[in-house]
């Protein structure tokens, strides 16, 4: 006797098509009219209209001044509730705790916000002199290494959002979308971002990303230190321990 392969569920049809505009409108940073959305995703006019008009009824879309429409911090804030309820704190510790005894340095775990990164949970180091910022604070996300990891494994979405959102801070910070492009190049190629003094003079810092099976990035864990303390050939030591535990989070993550 054979066994009979479980049946696919069925998918709403209509959810479906809501869904994919909401997705759609998620990486428009200027918000799309109706005739782009219909026929970037072979739907009708004349049900796109209706669709959008049930989603920004609900408060995920709002109806922009130039006709356009856009989603809203509603699908931003699901997505958030979403991360949290990962328990990234409770995953990451582990490897946070290690980072921390192979580096002394101060150890981060960030997650993205906006066009910048929040810290959600740290290890302070021991040494005399450290770099600091508290859990709760922010960075820009194009200037620090957890947000440059985040950046970097999400840029196809990102890169038209962040690009003229390029702020300086200090004179190494990357202020061109060029630079960036490069940054972002090199990154993905050694599997760790580096800012060395790019938010804060002459504070370093490394990042790498956690990533869904997707691959999309909703988290990331930096070591950051005063250039002082970088010891000989450190970049590319704590730049594949940082590397390293981000991709067991993103393992465990997985198994969820």
């Amino acid at each position: 006797m054979t066994d009979t392969p479980p049946k696919t569920p069925k998918v709403d049809s209509t959810l479906s098509k809501g869904l994919s505009i909401l997705e759609n409108l998620a990486h428009a940073p200027s918000g799309k009219g109706v005739t782009e959305l219909s026929v970037e995703l072979g739907l009708t006019k004349s049900n796109t209209f209706r669709l959008l008009q049930s989603l920004t009824t609900l408060g995920y879309v709002k109806h922009l001044e130039s006709k356009a429409y856009a989603a809203t911090l509603k699908t931003w804030q699901i997505g958030r509730a979403s991360v949290d309820n990962l328990n990234l704190r409770e995953l990451a510790a582990p490897e946070m705790s290690f980072l921390s005894k192979e580096t002394g340095e101060t150890i981060y775990l960030a997650v993205p916000e906006h066009l910048g990164i929040v810290y959600i949970d740290k290890i302070e180091s021991q040494k005399p002199i450290r770099s600091w910022s508290p859990i709760g604070g922010e960075a820009p996300i194009h200037c620090v290494g957890t947000g440059k990891a985040i950046l970097a494994a999400n840029y196809g979405s990102m890169r038209e959002r962040i690009k003229g959102q390029l702020t300086r801070h200090t004179e190494k910070t990357i202020s061109s979308i060029a630079a960036l492009d490069d940054d972002m190049n090199a990154t993905l190629a050694r599997g760790y971002a580096v800012d060395q003094g790019e938010f804060r003079e002459r504070i370093w810092s490394l990042g790498a990303a956690i990533t869904l099976p997707s691959g999309e990035s909703i988290a990331s864990l930096g070591i950051s230190l005063p250039d002082v303390s970088m010891p000989e050939n450190g970049l590319d030591r704590y730049g594949s321990l940082v590397a390293n535990c981000a991709e067991s989070v993103s393992a465990k993550l997985a198994r969820r």
